[in-house]
């Protein structure tokens, strides 16, 4: 089913790259080619014994058959490549944020409580309460250490891929493991809020975005045969 639903979308973005309406798409690459070379089926074998899991059929498809990464919604899907040393790792802004050896956890589908966000937002310091400027950036690192132990610890992002940009450090999720495996998770954390569903699958997330690109650069799409 993930073979077809990517039959012909590499040509699409390919004619979407070459087409003179291609800048009113946002964030699409210029300059070279949109999207890397897909993964073979051996090298797809081999991350996905490196991260311990089978990926999402979705995924596995674009990988196999669109590419490693390259151009898809807002800043593009950020490519995975397998270093010198026989690493894999996803390549973006975030993607660091990845924990490889840790994709099989299931993704904790039990999210930060709301009630402990809120209050520690009514916490955060206030800088026009202190005299001393010194004193006010201590207790406001000492509140973003807080924040950060309950929004930014490891234990919330396990299972999922750090997959997209959309810009100002907020990023989009793949889970790739547990109850929401195959789902795309919108990450606001730099907003001071825990991660949230975007409702779509990757693969819907992706061709809904090629289609609407298609759309603003004024670029038929070339009907899939069945």
């Amino acid at each position: 089913m993930s073979t077809h639903m990517w039959a012909g979308v590499r040509e699409r973005v390919t004619a979407l790259a070459g087409s003179p309406g291609v800048e009113a798409v946002f964030g699409f690459p210029r300059g070279g080619a949109p999207l890397e070379e897909p993964l073979t089926a051996g090298e797809l074998a081999e991350l996905e014994r490196y991260v311990g899991v089978r990926l999402p059929e979705e995924y596995r498809g674009f990988l196999l058959h669109v590419g490693a990464g390259g151009a898809g919604p807002a800043y593009g899907v950020y490519p995975v490549r397998r270093g010198p040393d026989g690493a894999w790792a996803w390549h973006g802004d975030g993607a660091d944020m990845t924990l490889p050896t840790r994709l099989a956890e299931p993704f904790p589908v039990d999210r930060v409580d709301p009630a402990v966000l809120d209050a520690l937002l009514d916490e955060q310091p206030d800088e026009e309460e202190y005299d001393d400027e010194d004193e006010f950036d201590a207790a406001n690192d000492a509140w973003e250490d807080r924040m950060g132990d309950v929004l930014w610890t490891d234990e919330i992002t396990v299972g999922a891929v750090c997959l997209s940009t959309t810009g100002c450090a907020q990023r989009q999720w793949l889970v790739v493991s547990g109850p929401e495996r195959g789902a795309m998770w919108d990450d606001p954390r730099c907003d001071d809020a825990d991660l949230e569903p975007m409702g779509v699958t990757f693969g819907e997330w992706y061709l809904e975005w090629l289609a609407e690109a298609e759309r603003k650069a004024g670029v038929a799409a070339e009907p899939v045969s069945p």
